[in-house]
């Protein structure tokens, strides 16, 4: 079946195939011109497993889905991953959630540490239900001359727990395995329901740096959901806030990498316009990550002329000021002697492990859902795709830099001419046994919310994706035959989230 972002299908409309039918049907769409953009599993009235699988055919800005039926009898099926490594971490969960076993899966390890949802025939439980760190099963590289260099959970900063190991033969990083799941929440479960009001707070807490990109997919689930139609101008200021949240996190992202090169002075400036950035979503909305602002059915703040006026005229003294800055930072050698050629991942591993977002563009993958998957505010406002194209550390930083400035004349384009219209409409009750998508560029990438409701109208099942899914074994991936030295400026140019990924 095919579906648009923001659009929804009955359940009952969504195909069911035989097991090795489904694979191959994902198979053949995935080596032909789609990606795997979810997969996942769904507890039916019958005690099966239903896993749906939705495909995205990015020249034509449509989503395929499929689904099997996995029965308690037979909790097992042929793996995706040997054969689509896209597939890697969504079967992982499968199996972690599901007590599902993908055979063949060439590395199937806790994802979370968390006790699977089925307590009958559990699988999966030797495994998964060891919350010990110390018995995760790490790849190790034998050899006199190879040793092993443990990072974290604990840093020193102040920053969430994670876990990275290093197999190393003196400097070189022969191979890193990065250990997440110490945010563990359990959020999707909490979802679960018919509060709206609590799901809309939880989703705002997805990733926190993230509030924006999270909350704006959740409410275009529900709106889809209850078929409620929210005005052009709010669109367009959802629009605002989450290209002023792109802002915040690539220009602090642009000082991150110069700290880590070494590069003071342009830490220093970038960092205080992050600031700036985040000030003008206090402005908007009352706090510096815009939490409050998105609601089903539109926005609860609204952007008078007067704001608009002080909004452009302080975006247009940063465009400047980024300039000078950017140019500062790209133009010294020192610099891109430590930018250049490291940490690259070549386009054919990028498209094959499935990265998202700016770290995506960097390697060429041409992938923005503002332009593929257009919705809201961006099927009228156009922001053209920013690539890079070595795949290294200067790209992934080249990519946010072209993405800063063109956030900026979207903004000063947009601003001054705000649709008319109200800000919010209450949405109704939600369609019972039904299915909704919504994708959106976070500023990490893809985001994807899967809306399932129940037959009272509440969800039974709601699945989050956050970029950093995708994208965490990216950076795993752009290491090796690196000095173990580069890891700092690698990690920075990724800039991954912990708690999106383990939610």
């Amino acid at each position: 079946m095919e579906l648009f972002n923001g659009g929804q299908i009955a359940l009952s409309n969504i195909k069911v195939l035989a097991v090795q039918e489904f694979r191959n049907r994902i198979l053949e769409s995935c080596h032909a011109a789609a990606r795997l953009v979810n997969l996942f599993g769904n507890l039916e009235a019958n005690g099966k497993i239903r896993i749906l699988a939705i495909m995205g055919m990015d020249e034509d800005a449509e989503l395929e889905i499929l689904s099997t039926i996995i029965s308690p009898e037979s909790p097992q099926y042929e793996s995706l991953t040997k054969d689509l490594p896209q597939a890697h971490l969504f079967e992982r969960e499968i199996a972690e959630q599901w007590a599902i076993r993908p055979l063949g899966h060439p590395w199937l390890k806790p994802l979370r540490y968390h006790s699977n949802y089925r307590a009958a025939s559990d699988i999966w439980k030797n495994i998964a239900n060891k919350t010990i760190p110390g018995e995760y099963p790490f790849y190790a590289v034998d050899g006199e001359e190879v040793h092993e260099v443990g990072v974290g959970p604990v840093h020193a900063g102040i920053i969430e727990p994670g876990h990275f190991r290093f197999q190393c033969h003196g400097e070189a990083v022969m191979h890193l395995e990065i250990q997440l799941g110490y945010q563990h929440r359990g959020i999707e479960g909490l979802m679960a329901g018919r509060d709206l009001r609590r799901n809309m707070l939880l989703s705002e807490s997805i990733a926190g740096d993230t509030s924006i990109g999270h909350s704006t997919a959740f409410c275009e689930v529900v709106e889809s959901l209850t078929g409620c139609s929210i005005s052009a101008r709010a669109q367009a200021i959802r629009a605002v806030a989450l290209e002023l949240e792109r802002l915040a996190n690539h220009v602090g992202d642009l000082g991150a990498l110069g700290m880590d090169a070494g590069f003071l002075p342009t830490s220093g400036y970038f960092g205080r316009m992050r600031g700036d950035y985040l000030n003008l979503l206090l402005a908007l909305t009352g706090n510096r990550f815009g939490k409050g602002l998105c609601r089903p059915g539109g926005v609860l703040f609204d952007i008078d002329a007067k704001m608009a006026d002080d909004f452009c005229f302080k975006l247009k003294k940063y465009r400047e000021e980024f300039k000078d800055v950017s140019d500062l930072l790209f133009a010294r050698p020192s610099v891109l002697a430590r930018f250049e050629g490291v940490g690259v991942i070549a386009l054919k591993d990028a498209k094959e492990i499935g990265l998202v977002g700016p770290v995506g563009r960097a390697s060429q993958l041409e992938c923005d859902v503002r332009i593929n998957y257009a919705s809201g505010m961006w099927q009228f406002q156009h922001v053209p795709i920013s690539l890079g194209a070595t795949g290294d550390v200067y790209a992934r930083a080249l990519v946010r830099n072209q993405e800063v400035l063109r956030s900026l004349e979207f903004l000063l384009r947009v601003l001054p001419s705000l649709p008319a219209g109200d800000i919010f409409a209450a949405p109704g009750p939600m369609k019972p046994d039904t299915l909704a998508v919504a994708l959106v560029e976070g500023w990490r990438g893809e985001i994807m919310h899967v809306g399932i409701s129940d037959a009272q109208g509440g969800f039974a099942r709601y699945k989050i994706k956050d970029p950093s899914f995708h994208n965490w074994f990216g950076l795993a991936l752009s290491m090796r035959g690196q000095e173990i030295s580069d890891f700092p400026l690698c990690n920075k140019s990724f800039n991954l989230s912990y708690s999106g990924h383990d939610l």
